[in-house]
């Protein structure tokens, strides 16, 4: 292994194991290196929930994202969320998605419920 891994506290040190595990990648599991890259997965990981905060993503934007990734239109979501200016309200913020539109818009577009579910920013 050459290198003695442990849990990784600074920049550097994460840089290293982040160098090595792209080293790693490609090894096959059960020999020293795919021992070795595991590890390392687990440090680099362990790091980065410490010191890297990625955000939520607000949900108001991944339904506008998903809508253009579709091509669909604020229209198309009548059926779901009601009226043209309640899919206007709903998409600006002002007002809030109900359960029963979670379940139209994770059915319809495939967006996890866990995003739908979360609070707006």
């Amino acid at each position: 292994m050459g290198n003695v891994w442990k849990v990784l506290k600074t920049e550097p040190d994460y840089k290293a194991a982040l160098k090595r595990t792209i080293e790693l990648f490609h090894s096959d599991e059960n020999t020293p290196e795919g021992e070795e890259l595991d590890l390392l997965l687990l440090l680099v990981k362990d790091y980065e929930d410490r010191h890297y905060h990625i955000p939520d993503p607000d949900p108001i934007e991944v339904i506008k994202l998903k809508l253009e990734e579709k091509g669909l239109k604020q229209k198309d979501l009548e059926h779901i969320i009601g009226s043209k200016g309640y899919v206007s309200q709903v998409l600006s913020g002002k007002k809030e998605l109900t359960l029963k539109m979670v379940k139209g818009l994770h059915r319809y577009l495939g967006i996890s419920a866990d995003i739908l579910l979360a609070d707006s920013k």
